[in-house]
């Protein structure tokens, strides 16, 4: 057996969009590379947005993505840890997810240490200057309250409105995911340069902004963001000496 030595990093996966079809057939193939990495990884980072909408009932979940969390319980079964974070898309996930899958859930920033190597990985929404109309509707999906009301929605109801207001965001935003606003006005990296004031961490990773960047902060931190897998199949590798963004083809 290999060695099992590489941190890998992905995000965006947004099971569900754009429809059924283009959904399992992008599934299909992140269960695939998730097959093809398992004999090198030492652990794996999903970094939000696994779904493109995604509520938990006490007793009810979104149809689908079997293939994907039958991989990742394959995955946890064999001794690979992997950590989970919500996005903006699946902020709801709860405890369904860490006791069926096995992973570990974040809904936050974390801080870990590889190989002598300080990382703050997260999902990023809601970090940087600006977009305070999300920021403060980020808070309200988080409050408990309003969980306790969506949640006495009947699931046919609430699960349709959940993906038509998902769908509808997505598209809204689609046409800026694809611009590079520049190394000094990516509000992701204006928060990495705060962040270096307080703190040194050798690399940022983070989700959410749906293009592969890698922007060097100074002489020792790195912003990566991972991308997303509806464009691009980009994912992050630490193999002990750098961090890498690569493609899946």
């Amino acid at each position: 057996m290999p060695e099992k030595t590489k941190i890998y990093f992905a995000s965006d996966f947004h099971l569900g969009a754009p429809n059924y079809e283009k959904s399992l057939e992008r599934e299909k193939l992140i269960v695939t590379w998730l097959d093809e990495i398992k004999h090198n990884a030492k652990e794996i980072f999903l970094v939000g947005d696994l779904f493109d909408f995604w509520f938990e009932y006490k007793h009810t979940i979104p149809k689908g993505f079997v293939r994907l969390q039958g991989k990742i319980a394959e995955l946890t079964d064999s001794g690979i840890p992997i950590t989970l974070f919500t996005g903006n898309h699946d902020m709801w996930m709860f405890d369904y997810l860490p006791k069926e899958l096995g992973v570990t859930l974040h809904r936050g920033n974390i801080t870990r240490e590889f190989n002598g190597k300080k990382f703050l990985i997260g999902h990023g929404d809601g970090l940087g200057p600006g977009d305070h109309g999300y920021k403060f509707i980020k808070k309200v999906f988080a409050n408990k309250l309003c969980q306790w009301a969506f949640e006495r929605i009947h699931p046919n109801f609430g699960l349709g409105i959940g993906n038509y207001w998902s769908s509808k965001s997505r598209k809204v935003n689609a046409g800026s995911d694809e611009i590079f606003l520049g190394e000094e006005n990516e509000w992701l990296a204006i928060y990495c340069r705060e962040y270096l004031q307080k703190e040194h961490i050798d690399y940022f990773v983070f989700g959410h902004r749906h293009l592969p960047l890698e922007i060097k902060l100074n002489e020792n931190s790195t912003y990566f963001n991972l991308g997303e897998w509806i464009n691009y199949n980009s994912f992050a590798v630490f193999d002990g000496e750098k961090l890498e963004i690569k493609t899946y083809k």
